[in-house]
């Protein structure tokens, strides 16, 4: 694509707050407006780390290296701001929150985004909300529940598109959606995201996960292999395929150069 990339990742380090272990140690990635990219990794090099980096996450420390999102300097600005700029993060344990109904809980976020001074007409937004659930399929009645309290697995991840759906970020990070699902739940996620993506082409997503299948139902323009803390590896979707016949025994060497302090570059 011509567009300039919605996010550019330069040289990216970082670590556990009030920790001295690195975690990212270098990474370098682009997205462009409209592209789908997949990371893929074994345990511990540094997936959903990347993820909560770009949210903005208290408990995680950039220590060099630039993000720029939508020509912003991302690593200036505060989680509501990456938000209100356009960056969404499903997450991987989405938390509970009693007492807060899923309509209330979308109409702040929603209000947050209103010109200042301007309050959201709470008719339009019924209708806007009743309007997004038809399209994922679901229950107008889920709006009624309380935010996750006692939901399953595969009905938080539904919540979390809701929210994507009614947001409409311009970058959409999905920390191992597919964690916890089955086959059934796992496709109705996907089919909410791809229609999603259908209705603005120009939406970016970039998917954490472990396994092939969630590829297999929505389809990446590029995939990626994380390995301590870089990207070892990218290209199309065979190399999903590649990972999930042969694992990641190749890696191997790249992991132990890590952990002894001299990983080669990538």
């Amino acid at each position: 694509m011509s567009d300039a990339p919605i996010l550019k990742i330069e040289d990216l380090r970082a670590k556990v707050a009030e920790d001295e272990l690195g975690i990212l140690k270098g990474l370098d990635l682009e997205i462009a407006p409209g592209e789908i990219h997949a990371i893929m990794g074994p345990n511990a090099s540094g997936k959903s780390t990347l993820a909560k980096v770009l949210a903005g996450h208290p408990g995680y420390e950039a220590t060099g290296g630039s993000v720029t999102f939508a020509g912003q300097d991302l690593l200036d600005m505060e989680p509501d701001e990456r938000s209100l700029a356009g960056l969404f993060l499903a997450f991987q344990y989405p938390v509970d929150i009693p007492g807060v109904s899923i309509a209330n809980f979308l109409r702040t976020a929603v209000q947050a985004r209103q010109p200042e001074g301007e309050d959201l007409d709470i008719f339009e937004f019924s209708d806007h909300l009743t309007e997004r659930m038809e399209m994922l399929g679901m229950d107008v009645t889920f709006a009624e529940r309380h935010v996750n309290d006692g939901f399953s697995g595969g009905e938080k991840k539904r919540n979390e598109i809701l929210q994507m759906a009614m947001l409409k970020p311009k970058l959409a990070v999905m920390d191992e959606t597919d964690s916890g699902l089955d086959i059934d739940a796992l496709q109705i996620v996907a089919s909410g995201v791809n229609k999603l993506i259908e209705e603005d082409p120009k939406m970016s997503i970039l998917l954490i996960t472990h396994y092939q299948r969630l590829l297999n139902f929505i389809k990446p323009d590029f995939v990626h292999v994380m390995v301590a803390g870089r990207i070892a590896r990218s290209g199309g979707p065979e190399v999903a395929l590649e990972l999930e016949a042969e694992g990641y025994k190749m890696y191997e060497g790249l992991e132990e150069a890590s952990t002894n302090g001299s990983a080669p570059g990538v």
